[in-house]
């Protein structure tokens, strides 16, 4: 008896789905179904193709529909949940399905009609036009009014209105990515001017507004351009950032004392002499003073050269010992090479050891892997939003290159890492500054040439902790320096 009444609904089922499935404008082509079901297995099926469907846009491109079939999901859900009979649990399905059904037509049909329309939503949409607040809203409340006049046949009103909503995007499109790129620029301009740029610094005003406008005018010309995009933001960031600054130190100079002023100018001068270990040339003019400060810094550099060349000299030395003695005691070109591979991990090892004591655990976390030496720079901070390394790191960069200089000449990688606030693009972008300039910053001090120091950014693409919590994505916000021993430190 129960058999029979399995059979009896599963029959009224797919009649249901033959009638609205015609009522919705074409015919469903019927698969065979058993005589028994399991009901959660067929709601929970149903519940993924609606998943599927809104993945592909059906819940903007055919919304009426799309909605009906959602509502037949959540009735099916309710009877499932109450352990209603099969029936009242299988036919909500089944119109639910002939509702998809409909939708995917109608979806073919806006499409076929609303090309441009469409591929300018997603643009706009891409570049982050939803963050536009009521501008974007009343661009998507057009574009459903499209599709919807589609559902209810209505193609000429479609027809007549398409570019107008694909314009209303393009333009939310071009705002976006200008938002995205120059926002920081244009806070940071309108602040100097609440401070008294204008009065205190316009030459420097003038010139980030130029570059603002420089910047503005090119992404309304070459919105896809998203190399020189960067560049020419960049250009305006640094110059409204450079613009705050003067016009605040302009601010404190002019309440200053001519003598007062002279002193303090005078006292950085001094402080960084000191620190190089230069003369004392207060009793000199300030050009003096500067030149006895530059011809310091070019003779480090040419010490820290020296250094160098005498290190690789003196590796190279070893190197050609070590060949010369293997020969001498008649190894065979195996055992020489096992040797030195057993020599290299112990002095990796060694090198290792050594490196790690250089940091404290708030510093920096060192680790192996593998062949590799791994720094992870936790106290490494920069300003948000941006790439400089401020004074306050000086200290870590300098135990970053005395692990190099540790290893000899090894292979350097220095991996940027953000977290997920923002963009893909931009959080790769910014990743990229910050690891070239410490790269940028080693190479300057002649730690090694630049062929054997590369810079990465990975953006927030290797995360370490979950991007939910502060403290993750404090984690995640990383400088990762990646050294790899070349033979001569073996």
């Amino acid at each position: 008896m129960s058999r029979i009444k399995d059979i009896g609904i599963v029959a009224m089922v797919v009649a249901t789905i033959w009638v609205l499935s015609a009522c919705a404008g074409g015919q469903v082509e019927m698969e065979e179904v058993g005589t028994t079901v399991n009901p959660a297995e067929e709601v929970n099926r149903f519940d993924s193709e609606i998943s599927n469907a809104q993945k592909n846009q059906l819940n903007v491109l055919a919304p009426a529909s799309f909605a009906k079939a959602e509502a037949y999901l959540n009735d099916a859900k309710k009877a499932l949940k109450r352990g209603d009979e099969l029936s009242e649990i299988l036919e909500p399905i089944a119109s639910g399905h002939a509702q998809l059904q409909h939708a995917e037509e109608m979806a073919q049909v806006a499409r076929t009609t609303l090309p441009n329309a469409i591929k300018a939503r997603e643009l706009a949409r891409a570049a982050g036009a939803t963050n536009l607040g009521a501008d974007y809203v009343r661009a998507e409340e057009q574009f459903l009014k499209l599709t919807k006049a589609i559902e209810n046949n209505d193609l000429r009103y479609a027809q007549n209105n398409r570019e107008k909503v694909a314009a209303a995007f393009d333009q939310l499109e071009v705002r976006a990515i200008k938002d995205q790129t120059l926002g920081e620029a244009r806070k940071l301009i309108k602040q100097a001017e609440e401070e008294g740029a204008r009065k205190l610094t316009p030459k420097i005003l003038a010139v980030a507004q130029q570059k603002l406008n420089d910047a503005d005018a090119f992404i309304s010309e070459h919105r896809y351009e998203k190399e020189k995009i960067q560049q020419k933001s960049a250009e305006a960031l640094f110059q409204a950032q450079r613009l705050v600054q003067v016009t605040r130190q302009s601010k404190q100079v002019g309440e200053m004392q001519p003598e007062q002023l002279t002193l303090w100018v005078e006292g950085i001068l001094s402080q960084t002499a000191s620190k190089l270990s230069a003369p004392d040339m207060r009793n000199k003019t300030f050009n003096t003073q500067v030149e006895n400060i530059l011809g310091s810094i070019a003779a480090l550099q040419e010490d820290r050269q020296f250094i160098a060349s005498q290190e690789k000299a003196h590796l190279e030395e070893i190197k050609s010992l070590k060949q010369q003695v293997a020969l001498l005691e008649g190894k065979t070109q195996e055992e020489r090479a096992a040797k030195e591979r057993l020599e290299a991990e112990k002095k990796f090892n060694e090198l290792y050891t050594e490196v790690k004591r250089y940091f404290t655990s708030d510093e920096a976390e060192v680790y192996k892997q593998g062949n590799r030496l791994i720094i992870r720079l936790r106290a490494m901070q920069f300003p948000v939003g941006q790439a400089v390394i401020m004074p306050s790191n000086y200290g870590l960069v300098s135990k970053v290159q005395r692990s190099i200089r540790t290893f000899g000449e090894p292979g350097v990688v220095i991996e940027g890492h953000t977290d997920s606030t923002g963009s893909p693009e931009l959080n790769e972008h910014l990743s990229q500054q910050r690891a070239d300039s410490v790269r940028d910053y080693l190479i300057a001090n002649g730690i090694s040439s630049e062929d054997k120091i590369v810079a990465i950014g990975y953006g927030s693409k290797r995360p370490l902790a979950s991007n939910e919590t502060e403290m993750g994505r404090a984690i995640n916000r990383r400088i990762d320096v990646v050294i790899s021993p070349t033979p001569q430190a073996g």
